[in-house]
């Protein structure tokens, strides 16, 4: 005896991308806490009177859907408490965010945990308080949920990282102390953040990240976030400007 389609109703989840299918339907790649990652589809989506115009990204969202396969159709979107309203300034942040997800996690794979941080690091980039901060305990723990976390309190060779001391990252091995400063990570910088301290000084603050990319593009394979090619296009017409 087959069975029948599958029925889910009312999981807290967000959009992380869409795109238009035939006429009016999308589909809608959807990142839910108890579900995890999955593309749906959701049909005559795009007209002026369709039930799904709250269909949006970064909005905590009830979602329901029906359906055998791995792309189950969208039967129905609702508001789940307040919006989240992002400043203009850091929506290209929770871009990043969501291209993030879709490329390193995995469909149908639950990740609760990882759905709270998502919900949280929205929260701080709507607040704009310690955005970057924010940004950057994401990719951490991201990695760390994913089973790509780095030891940022120990050395390869399992000595404490010390906060005078420098660091170089290698990717799949881990820190190895080094005696030259150039192209280096401050151990202060990694202890602050294996903490989740707040990092104010400019300089550790682009340390973080050169480090926290440096870690994504290991597990990217090589394939460059198209948020980042954005972003480096805005820097170019900043300057120009």
């Amino acid at each position: 005896m087959s069975q029948g389609p599958r029925r889910v109703q009312l999981a807290a989840g967000f959009v992380l991308h869409q795109r238009p299918f035939r006429d009016s339907s999308l589909i809608v790649e959807i990142f839910t806490r108890e579900h995890g990652r999955m593309s749906s589809f959701a049909r005559a989506a795009r007209g002026p009177r369709s039930r799904f115009r709250g269909l949006q990204p970064f909005q905590p969202l009830l979602l329901s859907w029906s359906g055998r396969g791995d792309a189950p159709q969208l039967t129905g979107a609702e508001p789940d408490g307040a919006p989240c309203t992002l400043p203009a300034g850091q929506l290209l942040s929770a871009f990043y965010l969501n291209e993030l997800l879709v490329r390193l996690t995995a469909q149908h794979d639950p990740h609760p945990e990882l759905f709270d941080l998502y919900a949280r690091t929205l929260s701080a980039l709507a607040e704009q308080s310690r955005a970057e901060t924010a940004l950057r305990s994401f990719e951490r723990q991201l990695l760390e949920l994913l089973g790509f976390g780095i030891d940022l309190q120990h050395e390869a060779g399992g000595q404490p990282v010390q906060a005078t001391a420098h660091y170089r990252f290698r990717a799949g091995s881990g820190l190895w102390c080094t005696e030259s400063v150039a192209d280096s990570y401050s151990g202060r910088m990694l202890l602050l953040l294996a903490d989740e301290q707040p990092i104010d000084d400019p300089q550790l603050l682009r340390q973080a990240r050169a480090l926290m990319r440096a870690a994504i593009d290991h597990c990217l394979e090589g394939h460059e976030l198209a948020t980042r090619r954005v972003a480096r296009s805005i820097a170019r017409l900043e300057r120009s400007a």
